[in-house]
């Protein structure tokens, strides 16, 4: 028996530790297709949705009504009917608004099933940040899919009005990988009412291809993804870059990527330009100037929104899938992931990655406050500052921010992050001034609202207590329809 070399030694610890911090062990014999943006993700589910012969499981964030929607109500309906066992799980609050009951009717008269992850519930005040966030579709233990897009046309843009689609990332997958993505599913399925069948879900597959994976399926409070992403960037030797459509750093995470860029690791961060939560673009940006002074490269996309999910790490590893580099999606949510370590794939993300970046705008310091390697390209020109986050409500504000990206690109493909900080801050003194002179002039104003909670959490809390005393028979806590 050959002596075990340092390099096979580290990589063996290097496996064990991918697998204890993500809680899911390596599978291999895969097939893996890279599909990019909805409409690549549309024809593909439409198309696995069509052709199912036993069951159907279908999970998404926003489902909404629209012609979207109603194709795969339509095809989900067409099946059920046809014999087909067709689940349909849905989050409440990225529903609310999107789709209603009366939608979903006509897929229950076919026999199909449809249930709902946490639905409001005035008992529990706080039990709306945990979401089901994932995007995952399963037909016949064949093919399965995993992504970020979610069922909407918004997806796909508006040419009539000069939008164009959401850039988004997504992977179609075969082989034994499917069993652990059912799995996933099933999971969730039964904390939302009965389980499925236990002789529905087909066994796992041979293997149909050389690609090795793991399937992260996270649940509210498992850090798995979390861990798994510092220890990439702890990991990452060459390169890590990183797409993300609400990036909200927090300390350790940060800390991990300057670390790496320290090191010599070329890191970088794609991040959207124009983003749907103008809130979130704004703590991204904050968190920009830590990053940036570590050598961390961060570009805002120059379209209508980027609302991918992606990691590039050395040659070989890669993640896809749901899960945003915020504490909400990391430690709140149901996620699902792939993370893919297989040569090929890798590249053919990194191409994505590169391809991506011929239409976003580098964000840099100012020439005063950092010295730049002279190999990392020509200077940036200085701009008139950080514009602050546009969203889609502000069409005219997202269009007016996308042209000035595109013209400062056409000229240095940079953009310098510069003092605003400081106006940053004087808006923020000036909020705070505002609601000291509101509670010293007009103190009915602060003290209703706050009485009001206090009322509503002290009733709920009550509540609570009483059915935690006499437990109603058969009670299990579960939120479906």
């Amino acid at each position: 028996m050959p002596p075990v070399t340092r390099t096979s030694d580290f990589r063996s610890l290097a496996e064990q530790a991918l697998s204890r911090s993500a809680g899911a062990p390596l599978t291999s014999g895969n097939a893996v297709e890279l599909l990019i943006d909805a409409q690549a993700h549309f024809d593909a589910w439409l198309a696995a949705i069509r052709g199912a012969q036993r069951y159907v499981l279908l999970a998404n964030y926003i489902i909404r009504s629209d012609e979207i929607g109603k194709a795969f109500l339509d095809a989900l309906r067409e099946r059920a009917r046809a014999g087909v066992k067709v689940c349909v799980s849905r989050d409440w609050l990225g529903c609310f608004g999107q789709c209603n009951e009366a939608f979903w009717q006509p897929l229950r008269e076919a026999g199909g099933e449809t249930r709902v992850w946490n639905p409001f519930d005035p008992l529990s005040p706080l039990a709306w940040i945990n979401r089901d966030h994932r995007k995952l579709l399963s037909v016949d233990g064949q093919l399965a899919f995993v992504s970020g897009v979610c069922l909407s046309a918004k997806w796909l843009g508006d040419a009539a009005r000069g939008v164009p689609p959401w850039r988004d990332t997504g992977v179609a997958l075969r082989g034994p990988a499917v069993a652990e993505i059912e799995s996933a599913f099933a999971e969730t399925w039964s904390a939302l009412g009965d389980p499925l069948p236990a002789d529905l879900l087909a066994q796992p597959l041979a293997g149909s291809g050389d690609v090795d994976l793991r399937v992260i399926a996270a649940h509210p409070g498992s850090p798995g993804t979390y861990r798994l992403d510092q220890l990439i960037a702890v990991l990452a030797r060459e390169r890590l870059w990183l797409t993300d459509a609400y990036f909200v750093g927090v300390a350790p995470y940060v800390r991990a990527l300057q670390n790496a860029a320290a090191d010599g690791v070329d890191v970088r961060l794609l991040v959207p330009g124009s983003s749907d939560i103008p809130a979130v673009a704004a703590m991204s940006r904050g968190g920009y100037r830590p990053l940036l002074t570590a050598g961390v490269r961060v570009f805002e996309w120059n379209g209508s929104m980027l609302h991918a999910k992606t990691a590039v790490a050395d040659t070989r590893w890669a993640r896809v899938g749901s899960t945003n580099l915020n504490v909400a999606s990391w430690l709140g949510n149901c996620e699902i992931d792939v993370a893919v370590e297989n040569d090929g794939f890798a590249a053919r993300l990194a191409a994505q990655y590169e391809r991506d970046l011929q239409d976003a705008t580098e964000i840099v310091l100012s020439h005063k406050r950092v010295r730049r390697d002279p190999n990392a390209g020509p200077k940036s020109q200085e701009s008139r500052g950080l514009p602050g986050a546009r969203g889609s409500a502000g069409r005219g504000a997202a269009s007016a921010m996308r042209l000035a990206n595109s013209v400062g690109a056409a000229f240095s493909n940079s953009r310098v992050l510069d003092d605003d900080v400081t106006g940053s801050l004087f808006a923020g003194a000036l909020l705070l001034l505002a609601l000291t002179l509101v509670a010293l002039l007009w103190p009915r104003v602060i003290a209703w609202p706050l009485g009001l909670l206090a009322l509503w959490l002290a009733v709920a809390l009550a509540v609570r207590a009483c059915r935690n005393a006499n437990p109603l028979p058969g009670k299990d806590g579960a939120s479906h329809e």
